[in-house]
């Protein structure tokens, strides 16, 4: 019992410490780095988006030639 207190006291005293020097060592204030991670967030939905959209695209085309009853053939990017 006494070694499961020694490392929750450890645990904790390190978050304490961690989170104490993130705050003084941080590059940017809060609402700076808030508004920078959230344009950097929005940039990474926006490319998600936009892979999505053209995998459809490749996808129906893929479908549309299958209807057809023509060969399939699929991309490079798909490949990966």
């Amino acid at each position: 019992m006494k070694k499961f207190f020694n490392f929750t006291l450890g645990l904790f005293a390190g978050a304490a410490v961690g989170g104490a020097l993130a705050l003084l060592l941080a590059p940017e204030s809060g609402p700076e780095l808030q508004r920078r991670l959230l344009n950097q967030m929005d940039e990474l939905i926006e490319e998600g988006r936009e892979a999505a959209n053209a995998r459809q695209r490749e996808m129906r085309a893929q479908l549309e030639s299958f209807k057809r009853g023509t060969p399939v053939t699929l991309s490079e990017t798909s490949k990966e």
